[in-house]
């Protein structure tokens, strides 16, 4: 993507500076290979304070950008900067580096490109956004103003096909004022909040949803659930979940995570639904009382089609539940709750 070597400008940058000078920045930076050093690091090795090394790699960068390198890489950072804006002018520090630098010398290199050209300018992580570099500040703070809406848009437990998140996010750019632009600059932007994410089957939400930052096997489960869109035995989720993540899972670890969380609803022998799908918890007395204390008198028949709407069961068994005390039947022959 870029015609230049990033190592090779670094150089030539680094060349008019004194030893010391030079020496702090290649440590700080990690030009010489492997990360870069703390403050405090590179402030013991030379006796110092950190805000002392801190006070010479800011003059460091002052005095190369004075430099006759410098000038003579105007057109060096120009086509940098070209790359950044066909990127989206706005991007995290980790992609745009997975975007233009294939190892970490080279990463480390551009990173202190970055820091030294003019043009270029970065924001540190915080508790809302990912740090990032830019070269259009207003465009920026558009960017982060839709991120923010958008984040405050969505429910906790909302899950978006990717193309329905895109759309919802293209309305909060268009309001922050955000001509048209294409879906994957859309998508490193959204990678720009720490709010917003997707989980492994590429659904979007709030970051803090469960449902979107997969920690155990319930969620794993609940996606899986999901996914298939109707119950589902406790051996089904199991070979769900290694079919759709890779993660071995024993069905009768699925089925204890299943009984502990309130999301699934036991439906049948072993079956399990999602509570959100409007299944109510309970055996089957409890959905029979649910069903008359909502609906009033019903027929036995009456009572029978609408349990099996939540539970998958044998008429005997519905029947057999209706003799209990908890209920009578009527003069008509209808059933109700006991007085």
């Amino acid at each position: 993507m870029l015609t230049f070597s990033a190592k090779s400008v670094s150089k030539e940058l680094l060349g008019g500076l004194s030893d010391r000078s030079r020496n702090v920045l290649t440590d700080r930076f990690g030009l010489s290979g492997g990360d870069g050093r703390t403050l405090d690091a590179i402030g013991k090795q030379y006796n110092v304070t950190r805000e002392r090394i801190r006070q010479i790699e800011n003059h460091s960068i002052i005095a190369i950008r004075d430099s006759d390198a410098y000038s003579k890489h105007t057109e060096t950072l120009k086509e940098l900067k070209k790359v950044i804006q066909s990127l989206g002018s706005v991007l995290t520090e980790e992609m745009l580096l997975e975007k233009i630098a294939r190892t970490t010398p080279d990463r480390n290199h551009i990173l202190f490109l970055l820091t030294v050209g003019h043009v270029f300018d970065t924001r540190r992580e915080d508790n809302d956004f990912n740090a990032r570099w830019f070269v259009d500040e207003q465009l920026m703070e558009q960017v982060e103003s839709a991120l923010i809406n958008l984040y405050q848009s969505i429910e906790t437990q909302t899950l978006s096909p990717e193309e329905e998140f895109m759309q919802l996010f293209a309305r909060h750019l268009k309001a922050a004022g955000v001509r048209t632009i294409s879906d994957e600059t859309m998508l490193h932007w959204l990678h720009i909040s720490k709010r917003v994410d997707r989980n492994p089957l590429g659904e979007w939400g709030r970051a803090d949803s469960p449902h979107v930052r997969i920690k155990n096997t319930r969620d794993f489960a609940y996606l899986t659930i999901k996914r298939h869109g109707s119950p589902m035995h406790f051996t089904e989720v199991a070979k769900g979940i290694e079919g759709l993540f890779n993660r071995k899972t024993h069905p009768a670890t699925t089925h204890n995570e299943l009984i502990k969380d309130s999301r699934f609803i036991l439906v049948g022998r072993g079956l399990y639904a999602l509570k959100e799908w409007g299944y109510g918890p309970g055996v089957v007395r409890d959905v029979i009382r649910t069903i008359l204390a909502r609906e009033g008198a019903l027929t036995r028949e009456e009572v029978i089609e609408r349990v099996k709407r939540e539970r998958y069961v044998k008429d005997a068994t519905i029947a057999v539940n209706l003799q209990h005390s908890l209920f009578e039947r009527t003069a008509d022959g209808k059933y109700t709750l006991s007085r």
